[in-house]
């Protein structure tokens, strides 16, 4: 008996399945050592196939980026229905933080070096900070009951430390190795502080 023929893969999902098969190339090798043949390999294509894809590796950033805000986004609204939000998310948090979530770190730190020279580089990656800080306020202005208006104001720049702390220690450990106890105490306690400084801090009302 014949199988039922198989629905023809979308342009998109060809997309993100090379991308999967790209990444660790691109980290190992860095932004400036993969070169389009180097990544057309990875992906077991050849390069004009490849090129249909992503015509430059800017191109490869900006899609690496919107796919992993699209995990990040499934990752805040499971966040934003959970009983308890704040644990929720201290919990993800501290997830990037072992082993399988440091993963990306080496890949992250090459987007970071490379976001310095190349601005449209630089102008994806300073989006993604910005709309995961969007979605932190998000959360925040659920927890104190504020508007989001007033949390983004009033988190900005918590946001901004919470993100940076995860970036950090995920490209530190790709570079360095796991954090010592002492480091990763002292960074659990700083995430700690500012997660219950806005638990309790929630507007009259």
């Amino acid at each position: 008996m014949s199988s039922l023929p198989q629905p023809a893969q979308s342009s998109e999902e060809r997309s993100l399945e090379i991308l999967g098969l790209i990444r660790q190339a691109f980290a190992e090798k860095g932004f400036d050592g993969a070169s389009m043949q180097d990544l057309a390999r990875a992906a077991g294509m050849s390069v004009g196939n490849f090129y249909r894809y992503f015509p430059s590796k800017a191109a490869i950033v900006e899609a690496m980026c919107g796919y992993d805000l699209a995990e990040i986004q499934a990752d805040f609204a499971e966040i934003q229905t959970s009983d308890q939000p704040m644990a929720c998310l201290r919990d993800r948090i501290l997830a990037h933080f072992d082993e399988e979530g440091t993963k990306d770190g080496q890949l992250w730190a090459e987007i970071t070096a490379a976001a310095i020279r190349k601005p449209e580089i630089g102008a994806a990656a300073r989006q993604m900070e910005e709309t995961i800080t969007r979605f932190l306020c998000a959360i925040f202005a659920n927890v104190t009951r504020r508007s989001m208006e007033d949390a983004c104001h009033r988190y900005e720049g918590q946001c901004q430390m919470l993100v940076m702390l995860v970036k950090a220690m995920a490209m530190r450990t790709a570079q360095c190795g796991p954090a010592s106890p002492a480091l990763a105490a002292q960074v659990v306690a700083v995430i700690d502080r500012i997660l219950t400084e806005i638990s309790n801090d929630k507007a009259e009302g």
